[in-house]
């Protein structure tokens, strides 16, 4: 394993984040901290969903196309970005195996070291000729420091990239493309511009699921930052940005209320009805794809899509 981020780098992280949304206007506050055990336990939740068709959209694809992306990419190293338990990385796994077994490596990044080591032993366990090489990394950080040499794939898969702003995410691309050589290669999900109705009910489920895994930055506040956040008194928000193209959730404070953060020695106020953007979730065309990707110096060789069009997987190579 290679570590690049430690538990104390999480905490002032986290400690520097909340001081600058909170204290920011309109108030902010980073998704990434939504995921503790908890928020991690939520999301999962939310993927069963029916509203919820991302998840199951990128992997139908993955399914579909994984021998395709095994041929087209012929790569001897797996570098996966945010690696999660890895479900979907396994079907790249196979198709690989399956294609002429020269992938040789597989390397997970993520900034839990406790989970990725488990998921790492785990892929280890079960495809004893791969060697994993595991990466404790906050890839927005720390992309120059991640492993190079060979032919790598490069994987970031759950429509993660569409929760940067945009400048953001081209700047994330460039920073991914400066450290990519000939023969290296980009696999990413983006979900795709569809009507309202569908897109609001994905981030707003009927069963609420979607409401307390929002909510569940609070709690994560008043357990690592002696917050007094009362998590009930925040109504959750989807709405649908027409003119960005993106989904934005929020909290709105549903009375005025003070809140105390000790280890930041800070008090907030929120109004009756004032609304906290916690997370966007970008929508693409594949003209705004294309044109991202140009911006970053990368070129969209394939884009594939679910039957039913609602999302996309797509390999980007390094321009000439």
């Amino acid at each position: 394993m290679d570590r690049f981020l430690t538990a104390d780098d999480l905490e002032k992280a986290l400690r520097q984040d909340v001081m600058d949304g909170l204290t920011g206007e309109p108030k902010s506050l980073p998704p990434k901290w939504f995921y503790d055990e908890r928020g991690s336990a939520l999301f999962e939740e939310i993927t069963q969903l029916a509203e919820y068709y991302p998840t199951r959209c990128e992997r139908a694809i993955i399914a579909e196309r994984a021998p395709e992306i095994a041929v087209a990419t012929r790569a001897d190293t797996l570098l996966e970005l945010g690696a999660g338990s890895g479900e979907k990385t396994r079907l790249l796994l196979d198709a690989f195996d399956a294609f002429d077994g020269t992938l040789g490596e597989y390397v997970p990044v993520d900034v839990s070291g406790d989970f990725l080591v488990a998921a790492a032993d785990q892929i280890a366990g079960d495809y004893p000729a791969l060697a994993v090489r595991a990466v404790v990394a906050d890839y927005e950080q720390h992309l120059h420091l991640l492993p190079t040499g060979g032919r790598r794939l490069i994987a970031f898969l759950g429509g993660t990239i569409g929760n940067m702003m945009p400048a953001k995410r081209i700047g994330f691309l460039q920073g991914l493309r400066a450290t990519m050589a000939p023969g290296d290669t980009l696999l990413f999900g983006a979900d795709l511009v569809k009507e309202k109705a569908r897109l609001v009910r994905a981030y707003d489920d009927a069963l609420g699921v979607t409401a307390e895994f929002n909510r569940n930055v609070l709690h994560v506040i008043n357990d690592r930052l002696g917050g007094d956040f009362v998590p009930e008194a925040y109504e959750h928000v989807a709405v649908w940005d027409a003119g960005n193209e993106w989904i934005e959730m929020r909290l709105r404070s549903t009375v005025d209320q003070v809140v105390r953060i000790e280890v930041l020695d800070l008090t907030v106020r929120f109004a009756e009805g004032e609304e906290m953007r916690t997370e966007i979730s970008s929508k693409f065309r594949m003209e705004r794809l294309s044109a991202e990707l140009e911006a970053a110096k990368l070129t969209l060789d394939r884009c594939w899509t679910d039957a039913d069009g609602d999302f996309s997987l797509v390999l980007a190579a390094p321009a000439a």
